[in-house]
């Protein structure tokens, strides 16, 4: 049966991955609240679109860090992609490069800096878990700087891991047969089988919980790589990270896998876009399934948006055709929204195309009687 739409991989992936894995990819925290809310939240945003514009032509090439790509579409970091398909980062690489846009790696992906840019050529940002060990960070850092990734995502949601219940009755660990491919010749590269989740043990073991705004700062020493903090949802937080010398922000609640019950991504967006007053770009990922929603982030503030798990899933159902048809569905279902909304380049692409519920209500046109 034909695919036509991002949302239909899902329940593919779930057939034909092992449960473990399947579940590792799909689940939030907790009651995964978050999980649900970062996809409705989208449907109480409605559109007002303006008609008998000239539609002829519709541009939706944009510039991110100054790299001009063919849409306001990314792939965000997501781990260990090989237990999806053999390819794994590979596969999601040349589909990215092949489609004009940004691929973010994850720091524990299952395929090293190196072999992804071994792929060929392409725009690459490189995501960031701070170690404990400093010097394997600043390894780290310099070999995704040599291979030639130019920007560092940062996440900062993360100085333990959330509870994902899913992983902790599978027992989730990295299938023996592979590694993080990052952290192989530093020993760190293998999960222990644990009594909850193996990740969550590994987390404990690796990540620094003392990870602070001064530490922003010290990668800014270590690297020329602009560098993007992921995973800020409010405005104080917003201001911190552009005083820290932040080149962007990524609006993100990890995939709704850290805190539950924290504000779906798109509710938390104008907050962080009004508090950057325009001096850095924001971007936005969590929930993202449909070029509408692309269009609704657009429209409140974002610079673009990451996907994640339409990429994991559609990488498992396919492969690299897999990721490539979901860049492109969502590249045409946006190219359609900005038509029909009246808008030709992103640039048109304004508040007043959009409604919330939170929105003060318009003036209403009241007849003279």
């Amino acid at each position: 049966m034909e695919v036509t739409n991002v949302t239909e991989y899902d329940a593919i992936a779930k057939q034909k991955l092992p449960k473990m894995v399947y579940d590792y990819y799909a689940s939030g925290a907790e009651d995964q609240w978050t999980l649900q809310e970062n996809r409705n939240a989208f449907a109480r945003i409605l559109f007002r679109p303006r008609i008998l514009i000239d539609v002829t032509n519709i541009d939706m090439t944009t510039t991110v860090l100054g790299f001009k790509i063919s849409m306001p579409i990314m792939i965000a970091p997501t781990a260990m992609q090989k237990m999806a398909h053999p390819e794994g980062e590979y596969a999601t690489a040349r589909a990215a490069s092949s489609a004009g846009t940004i691929m973010t790696l994850s720091s524990w992906a299952t395929s090293s800096v190196e072999e992804v840019a071994s792929t060929g050529p392409g725009i690459r940002f490189f995501q960031l878990y701070v170690y404990k060990d400093r010097n394997v960070v600043a390894q780290l850092v310099r070999r995704a700087e040599r291979a030639g990734f130019k920007a560092i995502a940062l996440t900062v949601d993360t100085p333990r891991l959330g509870r994902r219940e899913a992983d902790i009755k599978n027992r989730f660990t990295l299938p023996p047969f592979l590694t993080l491919k990052n952290f192989e010749g530093l020993d760190l590269g293998k999960m222990d089988e644990a009594n909850d989740s193996g990740l969550a043990s590994y987390v404990a073991g690796q990540i620094d919980r003392s990870l602070s705004w001064k530490d922003v700062k010290w990668l800014q020493t270590i690297t020329k790589m602009p560098i993007l903090v992921k995973g800020v949802i409010t405005a104080e937080d917003t201001r911190l990270a552009i005083q820290a010398g932040a080149a962007g922000i990524i609006v993100s609640n990890h995939g709704a896998r850290q805190l539950d019950y924290v504000p779906a991504t798109i509710m938390a967006l104008e907050e962080v876009v009004k508090a950057a007053q325009g001096r850095v770009p924001v971007f936005l990922d969590g929930g993202v399934r449909r070029g509408t929603d692309v269009f609704k982030a657009l429209a409140l503030g974002a610079s673009g948006i990451f996907i994640g798990r339409p990429v994991v899933f559609s990488l498992a159902a396919e492969g690299e055709a897999g990721v490539k048809k979901v860049l492109q569905m969502l590249r045409e279902e946006f190219e359609l929204t900005m038509a029909l909304s009246g808008c030709r380049s992103v640039s048109e692409i304004t508040r007043n195309h959009i409604s919330t519920d939170w929105d003060t209500p318009r003036a209403q046109f009241t007849p003279r009687l």
